[in-house]
């Protein structure tokens, strides 16, 4: 037989064969992009207090007396800050509905405002999605601020860089999109210090302030630079980020010891053009309850604002 004859066609098939298996691989044996990141980056030690902490079940709801300064008065309002951990997406960047192999394990914050301006009320919502297992900025960031003369809303979703849209009401603002590199987000302390505050930045930073910061304040998106710094005390610690070019200062006051709860939070910023006074925003806890919440949502449950002292 004339092997060299028939050689083109064997080079052929072997060729086709190869293309046909990378094809029929089964969708177990695919492993998304964001999730072999995963893989790569910086491992965290999870310790077996932190995983009976926060793999209960339920989440830590807390309650804060809050003080809001908003043109140039102070409001007085509620927060709520719900942590908790959920099964996330990475491609998609959404919540899990079902368990598998390209979930990831996140530490969501939901914070909750609320307070009036007047004759008219402010809702604020900011959610912060932070990779628990390993040592990455947040998966997803997003903001909305609602009230009677409109609403904003601003997304962060982290691909290759930080991809950003920010939609508003307001002459100059109304939609954009941009891509930033990665870098610290003012967002993402508050979960660090429930993961783990030895990871918090110190010293000079850049940073990206808060999302309401930069909504209320009408801010272009960007990094600024800061000093961090962090005192230590016995039962209290405090984590103090100050923006010179802003006039800007955050102040997170936490529990030393795990599982590190924000007791209290201050925020001061530069004083509105029409105003000589740098007002400060407070937020003094209330009260803390673990809750599968979720499951709680008929009316019988309603008591149960009433032991967060939320009317």
């Amino acid at each position: 037989m004339d092997y060299f004859r028939f050689f083109p066609l064997l080079i052929f098939l072997m060729l086709l064969s190869g293309c046909n298996s990378s094809e029929e691989k089964s969708d177990s044996q695919k492993i998304s992009a964001k999730k072999k990141a995963a893989i790569t980056a910086t491992p965290r030690n999870i310790s077996k207090e932190f995983k009976d902490y926060w793999y209960s079940g339920t989440a830590e709801i807390t309650s804060y007396s809050l003080m809001q300064e908003r043109y140039g008065e102070i409001r007085e309002g509620t927060a709520v800050n719900i942590f908790v951990t959920e099964d996330f997406l990475p491609d998609a960047q959404v919540k899990a509905n079902n368990a598998s192999e390209e979930n990831i394990s996140v530490m969501k914050l939901n914070q909750m405002k609320n307070f009036n301006t007047g004759i008219y009320p402010y809702s604020i919502m900011t959610s912060t999605f932070s990779p628990i297992a390993t040592k990455e900025h947040p998966l997803k960031i997003t903001n909305s601020v609602q009230e009677w003369c409109g609403q904003v809303y601003m997304q962060l979703n982290t691909r290759d860089d930080f991809e950003i849209e920010s939609h508003s009401y307001f002459q100059g603002e109304a939609d954009q999109k941009l891509s930033l590199p990665k870098t610290y987000l003012e967002n993402e302390l508050w979960n660090l210090i429930r993961i783990n505050p030895e990871e918090l930045p110190t010293g000079d930073v850049m940073i990206i302030p808060s999302f309401e910061y930069l909504r209320l304040r009408h801010k272009e998106i960007k990094e600024h630079n800061a000093f961090a710094s962090l005192k230590q005390g016995d039962s209290i610690t405090i984590y103090t980020l100050n923006y010179p070019d802003l006039q800007r200062q955050l102040m997170l006051f936490f529990s030393s010891t795990f599982p590190y709860e924000i007791e209290k939070w201050e925020e001061v910023n530069a004083a509105d053009q029409n105003d000589t006074l740098r007002l400060k925003t407070t937020a003094t806890k209330l009260k803390r309850i673990k809750s599968d919440y979720w499951t709680k949502n008929r009316n019988e449950n309603l008591n149960l604002r009433d032991s967060l002292q939320l009317k």
